[in-house]
């Protein structure tokens, strides 16, 4: 038999690792575990963060905009880390970029993934109480089977 299987789309190896970073210490790891694999495999890194486009609750309850602010000013400032952080993984010889969108993160992250043909997702886990009952991020992407999944502690 000569040439590729039909289903294969190009190179052996990942063409992509999609990492979901929230500025959790458990996502920073993922992070760094994402620089490393693409580094090792020299393949792209696709750096995912799923800004709020709105607070949930506690942005009703905020009559004020005093909390609304604060979220917001945390958002830029995991924002501003991360690309930061995205010259020091090009620094590492990983070739990394950052991709920014407002919505759900499980709906981001897995937009981003489908779009960039992703091999594979890294995520870390969650220690939130509340995804321990709906289902954590990591848990719907497994469930979802579309990528393999690495979940990093």
């Amino acid at each position: 038999m000569t040439g590729h299987p039909a289903f294969e789309l190009g190179n052996d190896g990942p063409s992509a690792i999609v990492v979901g970073v929230d500025g959790s210490d458990s996502s920073l790891r993922a992070a760094a575990f994402a620089v490393g694999a693409a580094r090792r495999q020299r393949t792209r890194l696709v750096v995912v963060y799923a800004r709020s486009p709105s607070l949930g609750l506690s942005a009703l309850l905020d009559t004020t905009g005093v909390g609304r602010l604060g979220a917001l000013e945390e958002q830029d400032r995991v924002e501003a880390y991360l690309r930061t952080s995205l010259g020091l993984a090009h620094a590492e010889g990983a070739q990394a970029e950052l991709v920014v969108r407002a919505g759900d993160p499980y709906t981001v992250l897995s937009d981003v993934a489908r779009e960039v043909r992703a091999d594979s997702v890294v995520v870390g886990s969650s220690a939130s109480i509340g995804h321990r009952i709906a289902g954590s991020i990591a848990l719907r992407l497994v469930r979802g089977a579309r990528w393999p999944v690495t979940v990093v502690p």
